[in-house]
């Protein structure tokens, strides 16, 4: 087995975006698994991830939402960054489908098996990756947002879904995830959420430590959800 790893380019409208693939090159075409960074864009922790799926069997791909070699440093510019996109979720959702698009035309990858995984504002865009009907198999959002998009009415979702969520998170609180179920249910979608008790948000991120503002990282929870997440992709997509 040996790791392969380029980069991307691709295209929304105007915008060069770049993502980062991995794959097990003695494998042949394998189903993907796109991985949605947070609010900084990507960066080493979303590689680390696809190159995780990678030896798992899948190819791994760290996509872009913010355009090619842009990374937020510091809060005050994630949320510049951040906020154009989650203030336009029709934007959004497009750009997300240009990711799968870019996904699905890379030879390495079984172009009708594709799932996408995604961390705090990453969650937010794999779960609008699923209300938009995208042709893909499954999402996995972690300690993400949840609020329901304001350009889709009742969307029908084909997508399994599954949301790996702190039940102390002060950015999606225990009633915004009740909210979650009734849209979910609402759009007959295959749906499940793990709430995990005394947890906060970020906790899969070793970098975050400000209890105070609701960050906090937590290894027993994140192996745990890191744990349901393969279960779910092999379960929908085997590998």
């Amino acid at each position: 087995m040996a790791i392969q790893q380029r980069l991307i380019d691709y295209q929304h409208g105007d915008l060069t975006l770049q993502a980062e693939m991995f794959w097990d090159d003695s494998l042949g075409q394998r189903p993907a698994v796109l991985v949605a960074a947070t609010w900084a864009g990507r960066t080493e922790f979303e590689g680390t991830r696809a190159r995780e799926l990678a030896a798992l069997g899948y190819v791994g791909i760290a996509i872009d939402m913010y355009g090619k070699g842009i990374v937020g440093e510091g809060p005050e510019q994630c949320s510049v960054l951040m906020t154009p996109v989650v203030s336009d979720r029709a934007l959004l959702q497009a750009r997300m489908a240009a990711a799968v698009d870019a996904a699905r035309a890379q030879p390495e990858v079984l172009a009708q098996s594709i799932a996408a995984i995604g961390f705090c504002f990453g969650g937010l865009c794999v779960l609008d990756l699923a209300r938009s009907n995208t042709d893909i198999a499954a999402v996995v959002s972690f300690h993400g947002l949840l609020m329901a998009p304001d350009n889709l009415k009742q969307p029908k979702i084909s997508a399994k879904v599954l949301v790996l969520h702190g039940y102390d998170d002060p950015m999606a609180t225990p009633e915004a995830m009740i909210t979650f179920a009734s849209e979910m249910t609402a759009a007959g979608a295959d749906w499940q959420v793990h709430a995990y008790g005394g947890t906060s948000h970020a906790f899969t991120n070793p970098n975050a430590a400000d209890p105070s503002s609701g960050m906090m990282y937590n290894p027993v929870v994140a192996a745990r959800a890191f744990a349901a997440m393969r279960a779910f992709l092999q379960e929908v997509l085997g590998s």
